[in-house]
C-alpha cells in the first residue's frame, strides 16, 4: 500500500504541475482540442475516444463505489472530468478510509468480507 500511495502522490504532483503549465501556456480551451481532434479521425482523435471511455468507466466504478447516492454522482462527475488528478487524490484518501485494505479500497467499505 505504501508504494501505492507514493505513486499516488507522485502523480498528483506532476499532474497538478503539468496542468498548470499547459493552462499558462495554452488557457482552458481544452473541450474544443479535445473534440476537434476526434473530429479530424486521427491518431490523437482514437487517443481521446479511448481516454473519453476510460473516464466513463472510472466514473461509473466512483459512482457504484458509493452506491450511486448523490455525493457518489457527484464524485463520478469529478472523476470524470477531473481525470487521473482526482483519481489519484480520491485514491489515496480513500486508501486511508480504509486504512490500507485493498479489496475494500477497489469495492468500498461494507462490501468485504472481514
Amino acid at each position: 500500500m505504501t508504494a501505492l500511495r507514493v505513486l499516488l502522490v507522485a502523480v498528483f504532483i506532476v499532474l497538478t504541475a503539468y496542468t498548470g503549465i499547459v493552462i499558462g501556456e495554452h488557457g482552458f480551451g481544452l473541450l474544443s482540442v479535445f473534440f476537434g481532434d476526434m473530429a479530424r479521425m486521427g491518431w490523437a482523435g482514437q487517443f481521446n475516444l479511448d481516454f473519453m471511455f476510460m473516464l466513463t468507466l472510472v466514473a461509473l466504478w466512483v459512482s457504484w463505489r458509493h452506491g450511486f447516492s448523490v455525493a457518489g454522482l457527484c464524485l463520478g462527475v469529478a472523476a470524470f472530468f477531473g481525470g487521473a488528478l482526482f483519481l489519484s487524490l480520491y485514491l489515496l484518501i480513500q486508501s486511508f478510509r480504509v486504512n490500507g485494505q485493498l479489496s475494500a479500497l477497489l469495492v468500498g467499505p461494507g462490501r468485504t468480507r472481514p
